[in-house]
Protein backbone atom coordinates (compact mmCIF):
# COMPACT_ATOMS: atom_id res chain seq x y z
CA UNK A 1 0.00 0.00 0.00
CA UNK A 2 1.45 3.33 -1.13
CA UNK A 3 0.66 6.57 0.62
CA UNK A 4 0.05 8.35 -2.68
CA UNK A 5 -0.23 7.28 -6.31
CA UNK A 6 0.68 10.20 -8.56
CA UNK A 7 -0.72 9.81 -12.07
CA UNK A 8 1.30 12.03 -14.37
CA UNK A 9 5.04 12.61 -14.06
CA UNK A 10 5.47 16.05 -15.53
CA UNK A 11 6.34 19.20 -13.58
CA UNK A 12 3.28 19.40 -11.31
CA UNK A 13 3.25 15.71 -10.51
CA UNK A 14 6.95 15.63 -9.69
CA UNK A 15 6.71 18.79 -7.57
CA UNK A 16 3.98 17.15 -5.49
CA UNK A 17 5.88 13.87 -5.23
CA UNK A 18 8.96 15.73 -4.00
CA UNK A 19 7.10 17.23 -1.04
CA UNK A 20 5.73 13.80 -0.13
CA UNK A 21 9.11 12.12 -0.51
CA UNK A 22 10.66 14.67 1.80
CA UNK A 23 7.95 13.83 4.32
CA UNK A 24 9.14 10.21 3.99
CA UNK A 25 5.91 9.02 2.46
CA UNK A 26 5.77 6.16 -0.03
CA UNK A 27 4.94 7.39 -3.51
CA UNK A 28 4.43 5.75 -6.89
CA UNK A 29 4.51 7.96 -9.98
CA UNK A 30 2.82 6.53 -13.09
CA UNK A 31 3.88 8.49 -16.15
CA UNK A 32 2.77 8.06 -19.77
CA UNK A 33 5.57 10.31 -21.07
CA UNK A 34 3.37 12.94 -22.77
CA UNK A 35 4.55 16.30 -21.41
CA UNK A 36 2.44 19.12 -22.80
CA UNK A 37 5.50 21.22 -23.73
CA UNK A 38 7.30 18.37 -25.49
CA UNK A 39 6.98 20.32 -28.76
CA UNK A 40 8.98 23.31 -27.46
CA UNK A 41 12.77 23.49 -27.66
CA UNK A 42 13.17 26.04 -24.86
CA UNK A 43 11.28 26.86 -21.66
CA UNK A 44 11.10 30.52 -20.65
CA UNK A 45 9.89 32.40 -17.60
CA UNK A 46 10.74 29.60 -15.14
CA UNK A 47 13.08 31.09 -12.53
CA UNK A 48 16.47 29.39 -12.53
CA UNK A 49 15.77 27.49 -15.75
CA UNK A 50 15.07 30.32 -18.21
CA UNK A 51 15.91 29.28 -21.78
CA UNK A 52 16.64 25.63 -20.92
CA UNK A 53 15.30 22.76 -23.03
CA UNK A 54 12.19 21.54 -21.15
CA UNK A 55 13.28 17.94 -21.69
CA UNK A 56 16.47 18.70 -19.75
CA UNK A 57 14.52 20.38 -16.95
CA UNK A 58 12.23 17.34 -16.74
CA UNK A 59 15.08 14.83 -16.78
CA UNK A 60 17.02 16.60 -14.04
CA UNK A 61 13.90 16.96 -11.90
CA UNK A 62 13.20 13.25 -12.30
CA UNK A 63 16.79 12.38 -11.36
CA UNK A 64 16.55 14.44 -8.19
CA UNK A 65 13.15 12.97 -7.30
CA UNK A 66 14.31 9.38 -7.73
CA UNK A 67 17.19 9.99 -5.34
CA UNK A 68 14.55 9.53 -2.61
CA UNK A 69 14.21 5.80 -1.87
CA UNK A 70 10.49 6.08 -1.08
CA UNK A 71 9.67 7.04 -4.70
CA UNK A 72 8.97 4.50 -7.45
CA UNK A 73 8.64 5.50 -11.10
CA UNK A 74 6.46 3.48 -13.45
CA UNK A 75 6.53 4.19 -17.17
CA UNK A 76 3.05 3.43 -18.36
CA UNK A 77 -0.57 4.51 -18.57
CA UNK A 78 -3.10 4.18 -15.76
CA UNK A 79 -6.27 2.62 -17.11
CA UNK A 80 -8.75 3.33 -14.32
CA UNK A 81 -9.17 4.15 -10.62
CA UNK A 82 -11.21 1.96 -8.31
CA UNK A 83 -11.81 1.80 -4.55
CA UNK A 84 -12.16 4.59 -2.05
CA UNK A 85 -10.17 6.85 0.24
CA UNK A 86 -7.41 4.91 2.03
CA UNK A 87 -7.92 1.92 -0.30
CA UNK A 88 -7.59 2.86 -3.99
CA UNK A 89 -6.46 0.57 -6.81
CA UNK A 90 -4.89 1.80 -10.05
CA UNK A 91 -4.30 -0.80 -12.78
CA UNK A 92 -2.09 0.07 -15.74
CA UNK A 93 -2.42 -0.90 -19.38
CA UNK A 94 0.63 -3.13 -18.90
CA UNK A 95 -1.30 -5.26 -16.40
CA UNK A 96 0.21 -4.05 -13.11
CA UNK A 97 -1.99 -2.83 -10.27
CA UNK A 98 -0.96 -0.38 -7.54
CA UNK A 99 -2.67 0.27 -4.21
CA UNK A 100 -2.66 3.67 -2.54
CA UNK A 101 -4.32 5.65 0.24
CA UNK A 102 -4.56 8.79 -1.89
CA UNK A 103 -4.58 9.58 -5.62
CA UNK A 104 -3.10 12.68 -7.25
CA UNK A 105 -4.17 13.43 -10.81
CA UNK A 106 -1.46 15.45 -12.56
CA UNK A 107 -2.26 14.21 -16.04
CA UNK A 108 -2.09 17.60 -17.76
CA UNK A 109 -4.21 18.75 -20.67
CA UNK A 110 -4.30 18.37 -24.44
CA UNK A 111 -4.54 21.40 -26.72
CA UNK A 112 -7.29 21.55 -29.34
CA UNK A 113 -5.67 23.53 -32.15
CA UNK A 114 -7.48 25.50 -34.86
CA UNK A 115 -7.86 23.33 -37.94
CA UNK A 116 -5.62 25.38 -40.23
CA UNK A 117 -3.21 23.57 -42.57
CA UNK A 118 0.36 23.92 -41.33
CA UNK A 119 -0.49 25.07 -37.82
CA UNK A 120 -0.07 21.80 -35.92
CA UNK A 121 3.37 21.24 -37.45
CA UNK A 122 4.54 24.61 -36.09
CA UNK A 123 2.96 24.29 -32.64
CA UNK A 124 5.57 24.98 -29.97
CA UNK A 125 8.08 26.13 -32.58
CA UNK A 126 6.67 29.35 -34.03
CA UNK A 127 3.02 29.06 -32.92
CA UNK A 128 2.38 29.58 -29.21
CA UNK A 129 -0.33 30.26 -26.65
CA UNK A 130 1.53 32.08 -23.83
CA UNK A 131 3.27 35.43 -24.46
CA UNK A 132 5.02 35.31 -21.10
CA UNK A 133 6.65 32.05 -22.17
CA UNK A 134 7.53 32.98 -25.77
CA UNK A 135 6.88 36.66 -26.48
CA UNK A 136 10.26 38.12 -25.52
CA UNK A 137 12.20 35.98 -27.99
CA UNK A 138 10.26 37.48 -30.92
CA UNK A 139 12.38 40.61 -30.41
CA UNK A 140 9.46 43.05 -30.84
CA UNK A 141 8.86 41.73 -34.35
CA UNK A 142 5.54 41.30 -36.16
CA UNK A 143 3.13 39.06 -34.27
CA UNK A 144 0.03 37.36 -35.66
CA UNK A 145 -2.84 36.41 -33.37
CA UNK A 146 -5.09 33.75 -34.91
CA UNK A 147 -8.60 33.93 -33.50
CA UNK A 148 -10.15 30.72 -32.26
CA UNK A 149 -12.50 31.79 -29.45
CA UNK A 150 -13.49 34.74 -27.28
CA UNK A 151 -10.14 34.36 -25.46
CA UNK A 152 -8.41 35.42 -28.67
CA UNK A 153 -9.53 39.01 -28.15
CA UNK A 154 -7.71 39.02 -24.82
CA UNK A 155 -4.55 37.77 -26.57
CA UNK A 156 -4.80 40.48 -29.23
CA UNK A 157 -5.19 43.15 -26.54
CA UNK A 158 -2.22 41.87 -24.51
CA UNK A 159 0.35 41.04 -27.19
CA UNK A 160 1.18 44.62 -28.30
CA UNK A 161 3.42 44.57 -25.23
CA UNK A 162 5.70 42.26 -27.25
CA UNK A 163 5.52 43.61 -30.81
CA UNK A 164 3.43 44.87 -33.72
CA UNK A 165 0.22 42.83 -33.71
CA UNK A 166 -2.13 41.73 -36.48
CA UNK A 167 -5.35 40.12 -35.29
CA UNK A 168 -6.61 37.57 -37.82
CA UNK A 169 -10.26 36.94 -36.99
CA UNK A 170 -10.47 34.02 -39.47
CA UNK A 171 -14.29 33.89 -39.21
CA UNK A 172 -13.90 32.63 -35.62
CA UNK A 173 -15.50 35.66 -33.98
CA UNK A 174 -17.11 38.97 -34.82
CA UNK A 175 -15.90 42.21 -33.29
CA UNK A 176 -18.31 44.86 -32.11
CA UNK A 177 -17.51 48.58 -32.57
CA UNK A 178 -16.22 48.95 -29.02
CA UNK A 179 -13.83 46.01 -29.40
CA UNK A 180 -12.57 47.34 -32.73
CA UNK A 181 -11.94 50.75 -31.23
CA UNK A 182 -10.08 49.21 -28.31
CA UNK A 183 -7.80 47.17 -30.60
CA UNK A 184 -7.12 50.12 -32.85
CA UNK A 185 -6.22 52.25 -29.84
CA UNK A 186 -3.63 49.61 -28.96
CA UNK A 187 -2.17 49.75 -32.46
CA UNK A 188 -3.54 46.36 -33.51
CA UNK A 189 -4.21 45.74 -37.21
CA UNK A 190 -7.43 43.78 -37.80
CA UNK A 191 -7.34 41.30 -40.69
CA UNK A 192 -10.64 39.61 -41.52
CA UNK A 193 -9.72 37.70 -44.68
CA UNK A 194 -9.86 33.97 -43.86
CA UNK A 195 -6.63 31.98 -43.60
CA UNK A 196 -5.72 29.37 -46.20
CA UNK A 197 -2.60 27.91 -44.58
CA UNK A 198 0.60 28.57 -42.67
CA UNK A 199 3.80 28.55 -44.68
CA UNK A 200 7.49 29.18 -44.07
CA UNK A 201 8.49 29.64 -40.45
CA UNK A 202 5.52 31.73 -39.37
CA UNK A 203 3.91 33.16 -42.50
CA UNK A 204 0.16 33.19 -43.15
CA UNK A 205 -1.31 32.75 -46.60
CA UNK A 206 -4.77 34.28 -46.89
CA UNK A 207 -7.55 33.16 -49.21
CA UNK A 208 -7.00 36.21 -51.39
CA UNK A 209 -3.44 34.89 -51.99
CA UNK A 210 -1.72 37.52 -49.88
CA UNK A 211 1.08 36.21 -47.65
CA UNK A 212 1.68 37.95 -44.31
CA UNK A 213 5.11 37.32 -42.71
CA UNK A 214 5.42 37.18 -38.92
CA UNK A 215 8.14 36.62 -36.34
CA UNK A 216 5.74 34.39 -34.43
CA UNK A 217 2.08 33.46 -34.07
CA UNK A 218 -0.25 33.03 -31.10
CA UNK A 219 -3.57 31.29 -30.77
CA UNK A 220 -5.81 30.52 -27.80
CA UNK A 221 -6.27 26.77 -27.74
CA UNK A 222 -9.12 25.05 -25.96
CA UNK A 223 -7.83 22.53 -23.45
CA UNK A 224 -9.25 19.22 -22.28
CA UNK A 225 -7.91 16.83 -19.63
CA UNK A 226 -5.33 14.65 -21.39
CA UNK A 227 -6.72 11.57 -19.63
CA UNK A 228 -10.32 10.43 -19.00
CA UNK A 229 -9.43 9.15 -15.50
CA UNK A 230 -10.99 12.04 -13.61
CA UNK A 231 -14.37 11.59 -15.27
CA UNK A 232 -14.16 7.81 -14.95
CA UNK A 233 -13.54 8.20 -11.21
CA UNK A 234 -16.52 10.55 -10.83
CA UNK A 235 -14.60 13.78 -10.29
CA UNK A 236 -16.49 16.96 -11.16
CA UNK A 237 -15.15 18.92 -14.12
CA UNK A 238 -15.81 22.61 -14.69
CA UNK A 239 -15.79 24.92 -17.70
CA UNK A 240 -13.30 27.79 -17.81
CA UNK A 241 -12.58 30.33 -20.56
CA UNK A 242 -9.65 28.10 -21.56
CA UNK A 243 -11.50 24.79 -21.53
CA UNK A 244 -12.49 22.05 -19.10
CA UNK A 245 -10.54 21.28 -15.96
CA UNK A 246 -10.93 19.24 -12.78
CA UNK A 247 -12.68 21.09 -9.97
CA UNK A 248 -10.66 21.22 -6.74
CA UNK A 249 -10.94 23.02 -3.43
CA UNK A 250 -8.28 25.17 -1.82
CA UNK A 251 -6.51 22.03 -0.63
CA UNK A 252 -6.49 20.58 -4.19
CA UNK A 253 -8.93 17.75 -3.33
CA UNK A 254 -11.48 16.91 -6.01
CA UNK A 255 -15.16 16.16 -5.47
CA UNK A 256 -14.18 12.53 -4.77
CA UNK A 257 -12.71 12.09 -1.26
CA UNK A 258 -9.08 11.04 -1.37
CA UNK A 259 -8.51 12.05 -4.98
CA UNK A 260 -6.54 15.26 -5.52
CA UNK A 261 -5.53 17.08 -8.70
CA UNK A 262 -2.94 19.70 -9.64
CA UNK A 263 -1.18 21.40 -12.53
CA UNK A 264 -2.73 22.41 -15.85
CA UNK A 265 -5.57 19.90 -15.46
CA UNK A 266 -6.73 21.61 -12.26
CA UNK A 267 -5.91 25.30 -12.65
CA UNK A 268 -5.70 28.11 -15.17
CA UNK A 269 -3.82 29.88 -16.62
CA UNK A 270 -0.98 27.53 -17.50
CA UNK A 271 2.82 27.66 -17.36
CA UNK A 272 5.66 25.52 -16.02
CA UNK A 273 6.17 27.90 -13.08
CA UNK A 274 2.51 27.81 -12.11
CA UNK A 275 2.35 24.03 -12.50
CA UNK A 276 5.35 23.53 -10.21
CA UNK A 277 3.89 25.83 -7.56
CA UNK A 278 0.51 24.13 -7.77
CA UNK A 279 2.14 20.72 -7.49
CA UNK A 280 4.18 21.70 -4.45
CA UNK A 281 1.03 22.96 -2.72
CA UNK A 282 -0.87 19.79 -3.63
CA UNK A 283 1.92 17.63 -2.23
CA UNK A 284 1.81 19.46 1.08
CA UNK A 285 -1.99 19.21 1.22
CA UNK A 286 -1.87 15.50 0.47
CA UNK A 287 0.57 15.04 3.32
CA UNK A 288 -1.72 16.98 5.66
CA UNK A 289 -4.63 14.74 4.67
CA UNK A 290 -2.59 11.73 5.75
CA UNK A 291 -1.51 13.31 9.04
CA UNK A 292 -5.00 14.65 9.87
CA UNK A 293 -7.49 12.35 8.11
CA UNK A 294 -11.10 13.45 8.38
Amino acid sequence: MQDVIVIGGSYAGMAAALQLARARRKVVVIDAGQRRNRFASHSHGFLGQDGVDPAIIWAEARRQLLAYPAVRWIEGTASTITGRKDDFRVPTEAGDTFAGRRILLATGVSDQLPEIPGLAERWGGTVFHCPYCHGYELDQGRIGVIASSAMSLHQAQLLPEWGEVTFLTNSALSLDPEQRADLQARGVTIEETPISRLTGAADIELRDDRVLPFAGLFTATRTEPASPLAEMAGCTLIETPMGRQIMTGDGKETSVPGIFACGDVARAPHSVSLAVGDGAWAGAQLHRSLVWPE
